[in-house]
């Protein structure tokens, strides 16, 4: 079994152990996201926030006890519009990327709808970015 393989192979069950996981405690309903982004329940935002204090406990250790430099990214004009154009398409389907195979995986068809709704916005990206701007994407390199 060749390396590449066996790293596939872990993706996939850490995917599906976070997939089950998610699931479990109702990150996935469409229900349990309105309630946050409505503010009517905390339990996913105090969620969220407490996964960003972990990660960036995680790369402040990560920055002092390694050599490992992390690279300081230039502040992107499109980060705040991007960002407030992806959180409604979040709150309005409520699904991020990854939870809509998550619903998937739980027989929500009504998924696919979210599904195509990303392809078709990466592909207006690509599109819009192409057309009538010229700032560095920062796409691996590319």
């Amino acid at each position: 079994m060749s390396f590449k393989f066996r790293i596939h192979i872990i993706y996939g069950l850490l995917g599906t152990v976070m997939g089950i996981t998610l699931s479990a405690i109702g990150f996935a309903d469409y229900n349990e996201v309105f309630k946050m982004f409505s503010l009517q329940d905390g339990r996913m935002l105090f969620a969220f926030a407490l996964a960003v204090a972990i990660a960036a406990i995680f790369f402040t250790m990560v920055h002092f006890t390694t050599n490992i430099k992390l690279e300081k990214k230039v502040f992107h004009q499109g980060t705040i519009p991007g960002s407030i154009i992806f959180g409604y398409g979040w709150a309005l389907c409520g699904a991020c990327p990854s939870i809509v195979f998550i619903q998937l995986g739980q027989g929500k068809l009504v998924a696919f709808i979210t599904l195509f709704g990303i392809f078709l916005g990466v592909r207006s990206y690509n599109y819009i970015h192409a057309r009538f701007f010229s700032w560095d994407t920062g796409t691996c390199g590319i």
